[in-house]
C-alpha cells in the first residue's frame, strides 16, 4: 500500500492520515453491509487479517 500510495496518492481519496483514519473508522464499521450484499458469506465479526487488510484498502477510497 505504501508503494502504491508514493506511486500515486491521487487515486486516494482519504490521502491525508486524517481523513484516512476517518475513513477507516466508518469503513470498520460498514464492511459488513458491504459482504452482506455482495453475499460473500464473510463474518467481519470475526477477526481475520483477510478482514483487516480488506479494511485498510477500503479506507483508501472510502467516501
Amino acid at each position: 500500500m505504501r508503494t502504491e500510495f508514493n506511486a500515486d496518492n491521487d487515486s486516494w481519496k482519504n490521502n491525508t492520515l486524517s481523513t484516512f483514519l476517518e475513513a477507516l473508522e466508518s469503513y470498520a464499521n460498514d464492511i459488513q453491509g458491504y459482504y452482506n450484499n455482495n453475499h460473500l458469506g464473510i463474518n467481519a465479526d470475526i477477526p481475520t487479517w483477510r478482514t483487516f487488510a480488506a479494511i485498510l484498502r477500503g479506507a483508501s477510497i472510502y467516501e
